[in-house]
């Protein structure tokens, strides 16, 4: 089912800032919405990779590529349209006018452009101050079929809650030789290549999800598992590295 179906099954909330409603440890999800179409995207792509060095547990890094920078004259090989469609769906949450790279968006609750040191640095910084409302755990992972297995535990309230279940490689260097990056080299980091999402009707339980014939022996895979309201806020998050 997709993202957009499992929306309107649910009511949405106002926009808020983080709740008091203490479970677990802080989690720090950072969306950046990107494409190697983009002149101005490097900086934060590169923002991105330093700040997930930098956390290596709490912040959770995790970089979109968009599709609508491909018109210029390069196909950005990692975007997608529904990238694109979850960047507008922030679009309609924060009430812009339109939608722009490079984005960073942190617990599904604000934005800012991504290239921003001093403002993603400070939002880092509050947020790690607050409990997440949920804890996920992985429990377990396997991989076979094309498809990463996996199950999990979910604590704290989750009614109206989806799970939303990431592949994410660590790094891939990419020759550019169209577009406005044309003739320079990219480092993409936490490239987002294939999600999922699932309703939430236990707190355990077992799903998986296909790994994309773009990954390739040589990539650093993780699972990433977030919870999210109707809303889009990211109330906990999870992450394992696996080996493919």
């Amino acid at each position: 089912m997709s993202l957009f179906a499992l929306l309107k099954a649910y009511p949405t909330e106002d926009i808020h800032k983080p709740k008091d409603t203490a479970v677990g440890p802080s989690s720090v999800v950072l969306e950046l919405f990107t494409s190697q179409g983009c002149s101005s995207c490097p900086p934060a792509d590169a923002l991105l990779w330093k700040v997930k060095q930098e956390f290596p547990n709490d912040v959770f890094a995790l970089s979109y590529h968009v599709d609508y920078w491909d018109y210029i004259g390069w196909k950005d090989p990692f975007a997608k349209p529904e990238y694109t469609q979850k960047q507008r769906a922030y679009g309609e949450k924060f009430r812009s006018n339109s939608i722009y790279t490079p984005q960073m968006v942190i617990n599904g609750r604000e934005h800012f452009v991504g290239s921003n040191r001093a403002e993603l640095y400070s939002k880092i910084d509050a947020y790690k101050t607050h409990s997440a409302e949920n804890m996920i755990k992985i429990t377990n992972t396997d991989v076979a079929n094309g498809t990463v297995a996996f199950s999990y535990v979910a604590t704290g309230k989750i009614d109206h809650k989806l799970l939303r279940a990431v592949l994410v490689i660590d790094e891939r260097v990419t020759q550019v030789k169209r577009g406005e990056n044309r003739n320079r080299t990219l480092k993409n980091s936490n490239i987002v290549v294939q999600e999922k999402y699932v309703e939430l009707k236990h707190s355990r339980g077992e799903s998986s999800i296909q790994i994309p014939d773009i990954i390739s022996k040589n990539d650093g895979l993780t699972l990433m598992l977030l919870l999210e309201t109707a809303d889009l806020d990211i109330t906990g998050a999870a992450k394992k590295k696996i080996l493919y």
